[in-house]
């Protein structure tokens, strides 16, 4: 990822998006070609047994001036690659939800934590194509724990109120300096 701020910064905010890059295994099948080992495009019964992809040029350059951050820089095919947009469970990925949603609303400004900058250059690809104007993007650093993990309920973290409760100022819980779970 490159982006602004110094290497070290730049490191940690990419370790927050885990999202391994697609390497394009499907791309060239189109059609009635055997995708191995699922059926083939005409023996689908519907569009909701696959997962369909939103296709990106490998080497396209994404930027973006986030309202906190600063400058981003993504590339195709080295920061993400293809990504998903409808799931074979019926459903729009998070990424198309997003973008259809902000649009709907008429959403100007968005606020949200800095491990989903990468989301941020994946919607900036489905605004463009839908036609959509961006919005301005404004990424938080993540509140973490001792040990520099993300406060979250699939890690069982404590909750801001519980922090609060156990008498944790704001500055304790934004300088990670939390109690060590036993």
């Amino acid at each position: 990822m490159a982006g602004a701020g110094n290497a070290q910064a730049n490191v940690k905010l990419d370790l927050l998006d885990d999202d391994p890059v697609y390497p394009g295994t499907c791309r060239h099948l189109q059609g009635h070609t055997a995708q191995l080992p699922g059926p083939t495009a005409h023996e689908l019964e519907s569009p909701g047994d696959i997962n369909w992809r939103f296709r990106v040029r490998d080497g396209e350059v994404v930027e973006f001036v986030d309202q906190n951050l600063g400058p981003q820089r993504f590339v195709a095919g080295r920061d993400f690659g293809d990504f998903v947009v409808w799931r074979r469970d019926g459903g729009p990925s998070y990424q198309l939800a997003c973008v259809a949603d902000d649009a709907a609303m008429g959403i100007t400004e968005v606020v949200r934590g800095a491990d989903l900058l990468k989301s941020t250059a994946r919607q900036i690809l489905l605004n463009r194509a839908l036609g959509y104007l961006n919005p301005h993007w404004y990424h938080c650093r993540l509140v973490v724990d001792h040990n520099g993990r993300r406060l979250a309920k699939r890690h069982d973290s404590l909750s801001l109120r519980a922090l609060r409760q156990r008498g944790l100022t704001p500055m304790n819980i934004l300088s990670a300096e939390l109690p060590v779970e036993t």
